[in-house]
């Protein structure tokens, strides 16, 4: 092992390779654009919607409109910079750089977690003590849960990169095309990371096990809500409600555990496990604006209310223009 320390705030790392042919390439590049450009737009104007209108200002708008900030802070990190390194021949990327990508690539991790717990506590209030909901998600009451779930996530992320960063570095060529905290800890001199190692396994368990906690205990207690309830319309109400979050929910857990099986499964090959590792950053972000938009009954009028608007806006200026021409005509 090569134990020269270098300077990495003047150093360029080397990215990892990508193995496919040049057209394969472009039509990558492509392809992920177009998602990108979904996402984006779709998220964008699911915050409009949001911003823009006082009746949605409700705990569970709030901490949607959280998700989608998040949404776009990890869509944003990774898929910009991988199309560009994929049409580029010199991959290199400044240490700044890849340390501010992977510190928003694992913010978004965490904090996705951490809103869906509070989406689902949330959830739990309204439908199984509907009377106390107002009394206990008060505006105050949401900021709060809002504000601590963003600084417990950048605590943790925090200290994780504290840990990384009292190591010097010796090796500028990343083993993958994206930066996390896992390759720029195999650059440093470490010959022992083994706390790094286990406080990366303890806030994983700790995100993980408190997503799963808040969904398992929520959903238990709302089913049992649900199903000794003989009004079958709250019921079916109650029930439609929270398909949503829990749909969302499921996409973002599979996405990490399809991620973990491939890097677990001998044979599986290298460019596909790469691909697979930017899942948890491309399906979640552009699923959930849609999953929101067309379950969500008060967004989906509001999106039906302003593109009807807009529409009338446009057809009422071309028949005024139109009546301007005939006058000027006479």
């Amino acid at each position: 092992m090569n134990n020269r320390t270098i300077d990495v705030l003047n150093s360029v790392f080397t990215m990892g390779s990508i193995d496919m042919p040049l057209e394969s390439s472009y039509v990558t590049v492509f392809i992920g654009s177009v998602i990108y450009t979904f996402a984006l737009l779709c998220n964008l104007i699911l915050l409009v919607i949001i911003a823009t209108n006082r009746n949605l200002h409700q705990p569970m708008y709030l901490l949607l409109f959280n998700l989608s900030v998040n949404d776009l802070i990890g869509i944003s990190a990774m898929i910009p910079r991988v199309m560009s390194d994929l049409l580029s021949e010199h991959r290199h990327i400044s240490f700044p750089a890849c340390l501010i990508q992977a510190l928003c690539l694992h913010l978004y991790g965490g904090a996705t977690l951490l809103i869906l717990s509070v989406m689902a506590f949330d959830r739990y209030i309204a439908i199984c003590h509907p009377l106390r909901y107002h009394t206990i998600m008060t505006g105050s009451t949401v900021i709060k849960l809002i504000v601590f779930a963003w600084f417990f996530d950048i605590l943790l992320v925090g200290a994780l990169f504290g840990l990384l960063l009292r190591f010097p570095f010796c090796k500028t060529v990343l083993g993958n095309f994206y930066c996390d905290n896992v390759s720029l800890l195999r650059l440093t001199c470490a010959t022992d990371a083994s706390v790094n190692n286990i406080y990366g396994l303890f806030i994983t368990g700790i995100l993980h096990g408190i997503g799963l906690f808040s969904v398992l205990f929520s959903y238990t207690w709302i089913l049992f809500t649900c199903f000794s309830n003989k009004d079958s319309d709250s019921k079916v109400k109650a029930l439609h409600t929270c398909a949503t979050h829990l749909l969302v929910f499921l996409i973002y857990e599979f996405s990490g555990i399809i991620l973990v099986l491939l890097y677990r499964v001998p044979g599986t090959p290298p460019t596909l496990q790469k691909f697979m590792g930017m899942s948890f950053v491309i399906f979640p972000p552009s699923l959930n604006p849609i999953i929101y938009g067309v379950k969500t009954k008060e967004i989906r009028g509001k999106l039906r209310q302003t593109f009807a608007n807009r529409i009338f806006t446009i057809k009422e200026a071309n028949g005024s223009r139109t009546k301007s021409v005939k006058v000027i005509a006479r």
